[in-house]
């Protein structure tokens, strides 16, 4: 049966390179349809399989690692509904209060800390998750986030998203603080977590035609990421008065075919520019501007 575009995704397994995955039989997360299920994790660095004395150290580690299985699942803490601690000895867990509120403060997940002994004399805390992969949308108290591009931290971030979505078209940092200073470019963040970014061409020719162009890491697509930067920028092309909206999109990119094509834009034209063999597509917004 084949998946459509905004399915859930089918279950699969996340592992971290953690040696005690291997040895016992686990996966560091499992996503199963919009869930997503974190493993018990400790402070261990699993690069080097070394881990901190420091009980705050570890709730730290133990963070980054919940935080990268997360991404990898498509998810970010902002979509955490349940946490865990588990820690050997209960003084330990107040002074870790400042790490885990930085992370789910904003959040409020249920949680429930439970006093018990660990596989390793060495890990002082452990931490698992359950997260729920939704549909967001912009706007008051959501966790999704459309902030305008503004100096070169965010161009960078900007221009990385832009390079996983198009890489036959890949930028350079100039060349994408050129881009920047004559576009509108947007930065999409759920919680603290960069999933994707758009592009506002200004109006321009007999026809005011203005360009919006909204790019979702593959990761965090049919979670209405993309429908929210492309109401952004349509909307903003339309204060600029644009008599048409446009945009382009890779041919190869099916996912981003659909996704204008649902939208109501009608392919005007295909092409391949004369420094490559990448097949790009113009389309128009068929919908008539509003009077």
């Amino acid at each position: 049966m084949t998946r459509r575009q905004g399915d859930p995704p089918v279950r699969r397994a996340i592992v971290s390179g953690s040696t005690f995955e291997e040895r016992i039989g686990y996966a560091r997360a499992v996503v199963d349809g919009d869930r997503v299920h974190v493993s018990g994790t400790t402070g261990f660095d699993y690069a080097s399989m070394t881990i901190s004395e420091d009980v705050v150290e570890q709730a730290e580690q133990c963070l980054r690692n919940i935080g990268a299985a997360l991404a990898e699942a498509g998810c970010a803490f902002a979509d955490v509904v349940r946490v865990r601690y588990l820690l050997p000895a209960r003084e330990d867990f107040e002074p870790c209060w400042p790490v885990l509120r930085r992370a789910f403060g904003q959040v409020r997940p249920a949680a429930t800390m439970m006093v018990c002994g660990l596989a390793d004399e060495r890990m002082r805390i452990e931490i698992e998750v359950d997260a729920r992969r939704g549909t967001v949308a912009a706007g008051a108290g959501s966790a999704l986030r459309i902030e305008p591009v503004d100096g070169d931290a965010m161009v960078e971030e900007w221009r990385h998203v832009h390079n996983v979505i198009v890489p036959p078209a890949a930028m350079t940092l100039d060349e994408a603080r050129e881009r920047a200073g004559r576009n509108r470019l947007s930065n999409a963040y759920l919680g603290d977590v960069l999933v994707g970014c758009s592009t506002v061409r200004p109006p321009g020719g007999e026809e005011r035609a203005a360009t919006v162009i909204a790019r979702v890491l593959p990761a965090y697509r049919g979670r209405g990421i993309g429908t929210a930067l492309y109401e952004a920028g349509l909307a903003h092309a339309r204060g600029l008065d644009a008599g048409a909206v446009e945009t382009v999109v890779l041919a190869a990119n099916a996912d981003g075919l659909r996704f204008a094509g649902a939208r109501g834009f009608v392919e005007k034209e295909r092409y391949v520019l004369d420094d490559g063999r990448e097949e790009w597509v113009d389309l128009r917004l068929a919908e008539a501007r509003p009077a």
